[in-house]
């Protein structure tokens, strides 16, 4: 009798042990890199520890540890992860293509614009430039996984439709880097340092800068009208402010560093 009541309280032991409810599952890894993230974007990477991470998932620190190392390598991979997502897809750029070069372009242009002033992109971009000067490799992979698919495109872009019957065009590169810098690069550098942008004024700074590109790309001798000269002239001279102000801030930034 005893030796069968030792067998049914084991067997309802065991019974029990299997009728457990199961602990958290863990987290797959996108959602580590994605809570990690959260973080990272809110105190930046000296102010997150890898408590903090692991208590915000839920997760053990030796998973961690074991998945990604460290903290910078959380860090990096967090960062590559939110890169992919938000950079724009060629095959997007290819579909705003039309016969009209400058409404190509301007298409183009939106696109990129709207992309950058994104909330992730706004994140992506203050981040980054927050770490880039102990991690100088983060701005390169930036460019990297988003800029040079970009650079590489437009590239094709101009040959195609200003190469000739060949395709050949020997500036086209510089070109694609200029588009970029120009109608891309203003807003996303007041943007990095917090300056508050008007929709119309995005607008208005994209189409005038797709106009001074053509203009100064494919015909140097092109008339315009005198609104029109005061418009780009305006634009430039904004376009210098800005320079002179980042540069300002940078080497500010470097003499506290």
């Amino acid at each position: 009798m005893a030796s069968s009541a030792r067998t049914n309280n084991s067997a309802e032991g065991e019974s029990s042990a299997g009728r457990r409810r199961p602990g958290r599952p863990t987290l797959s890894n996108e959602q580590l890199l994605d809570k990690a993230l959260e973080l990272f974007f809110e105190k930046g990477f000296d102010g997150t520890s890898i408590d903090a991470i692991t208590a915000s998932a839920g997760m053990a620190k030796r998973t961690v540890y074991a998945r990604y190392g460290d903290k910078t390598s959380l860090f990096k991979a967090a960062l590559s992860r939110a890169i992919d997502e938000w950079i724009v897809p060629v095959e997007r750029l290819r579909a705003a293509e039309c016969d009209d070069l400058e409404e190509t372009l301007l298409r183009i242009g939106q696109i990129l614009v709207t992309n950058v002033l994104s909330p992730a992109g706004l994140r992506l971009l203050r981040l980054t430039n927050a770490e880039a000067m102990h991690m100088p490799e983060i701005s390169t992979g930036n460019v990297q996984r988003g800029t040079e698919p970009t650079l590489a495109y437009l590239t094709d872009l101009f040959r195609r439709h200003l190469g000739g019957p060949d395709g050949a065009r020997d500036d086209a590169g510089q070109a694609a880097q200029a588009f970029l810098n120009l109608v891309v690069g203003g807003p996303a550098n007041n943007a990095a340092w917090g300056m508050l942008i008007d929709p119309d004024e995005v607008e208005r700074h994209t189409r005038y800068s797709v106009r001074l590109f053509l203009h100064g790309f494919l015909d140097r001798n092109a008339q315009t009208s005198p609104d029109e000269e005061r418009a780009l002239r305006e634009l430039l001279g904004e376009a210098r402010a800005q320079l002179d102000e980042a540069r300002a801030r940078l080497d500010q930034a470097a003499r506290l560093a």
